[in-house]
């Protein structure tokens, strides 16, 4: 219900009250507008009229708090449960755990991660499309869940504009394409040399179907002409312990999640999938500086919630979400991994959900790639 429509409400039940308004910043004053009663008696009508006319510009000019209690007291002492669509140690992982730390201290909430992975993320996202709308389930989101999914699988259980409430984007990073050092293998040309000798026969690993890792890999087998084979796995974390065994030769995934082992040389980075290099990797080059013009692609994680949720709790996450994001603890945690800690939110971060549906949307469709 508007402010308008509860204050036209308190008159036409006869109650007379007046409005102390706020300068410009009243939206960000906790608790609820004072509201005082006005004697009963002669001219009450015209006090109601004034009072009335007074009401309706302060609340089109965002002058009223909303009155209802506040999200973020409602979310205190509760447990907030985050689901994270693949497993512990990859790259989802890694970007829930502090975020899920520090929001519940800011919220003074207890937080649980809860690792569901399975069908490229599909089977923790359609648990929290299927939860309750009251902000202890949210699901940090991937660009696979909610982007590529929708092209990839004919059957997806979730629909993933319609069935989630989208709180905020949270961090952006490249794709890294990695091999077993073991490999005689130093840059994209010596790989793409060695599948067209061996076509078929070099297998690539990625954190399951559908996710940024697979997808790129797809993609550049086309711009290569190369046939390599996919193993999905169910995460990050068994696909890079496979490439280090030598049970596959590449791996395709998000920089953060290689970047321990390339650093210390369990692995060979030889590209990023990015506009630019990483300042974490400068000495490694682009997809696109070795040969593939125009070459890019980009993961994302972002916070979402059921369908639904109340205004005023998607609002009161977002801001808290955008606080942590921006703050020095986060930054300092994420950033030294090759990524991009930034906050989309709002109306543009549905226009972007809905660019990203349709980007890749077309990769999928392109490379000819779906999964029953």
């Amino acid at each position: 219900m508007t402010d308008r429509s509860r204050l036209n409400r308190l008159a036409v039940r006869g109650h007379n009250y007046s409005v102390r308004t706020y300068p410009e910043n009243a939206a960000s004053i906790a608790g609820k507008p004072e509201i005082i009663p006005v004697a009963t008696g002669p001219g009450t009508s015209m006090r109601r009229r004034q009072f009335l006319k007074m009401a309706t510009t302060a609340a089109g000019a965002g002058l009223l708090v909303k009155m209802n209690p506040a999200a973020a007291q409602s979310l205190a002492g509760k447990q907030i449960r985050i689901v994270v669509p693949f497993p512990a140690g990859g790259p989802t992982d890694i970007v829930a755990r502090p975020l899920a730390q520090m929001l519940g201290d800011a919220l003074k909430a207890s937080t649980l991660i809860d690792n569901r992975a399975g069908a490229g993320g599909s089977i923790g996202a359609e648990a929290v499309a299927r939860s309750a709308p009251d902000g202890q389930t949210l699901l940090l989101g991937t660009v696979g869940t909610q982007a590529i999914n929708a092209a990839l699988y004919p059957k997806l259980p979730y629909d993933p504009v319609r069935d989630f409430t989208p709180i905020a984007v949270v961090v952006l990073a490249p794709v890294a394409v990695v091999v077993n050092p073991a490999q005689p293998i130093n840059n994209l040309a010596e790989l793409v040399a060695l599948a067209k000798r061996m076509p078929g026969k070099l297998n690539y690993g990625s954190a399951g179907a559908g996710t940024p890792g697979h997808l790129t890999g797809e993609m550049f087998k086309a711009a290569a002409g190369i046939d390599i084979q996919h193993v999905p796995y169910k995460g990050s974390a068994p696909a890079l312990t496979d490439l280090i065994g030598g049970q596959i030769e590449i791996m395709f995934d998000p920089l953060q999640s290689v970047l321990s082992n390339v650093q210390g040389g369990r692995a060979r980075a030889l590209a990023l999938s990015s506009k630019t290099r990483s300042s974490i990797l400068p000495e490694v080059p682009t997809i696109t500086e070795s040969g593939y013009d125009g070459f890019e692609t980009t993961a994302w994680w972002g916070v979402f919630a059921p369908a639904r949720m109340p205004d005023a709790i998607t609002a009161t996450l977002a801001d808290e979400i955008e606080k942590i994001v921006g703050g020095d603890g986060f930054r300092s945690k994420l950033e030294p991994l090759g990524v991009l800690c930034t906050v989309i939110r709002g109306d543009a971060l549905a226009k972007f959900q809905q660019s990203e549906l349709a980007k890749w949307g077309k990769a999928v469709r392109d490379a000819g790639v779906t999964i029953d």
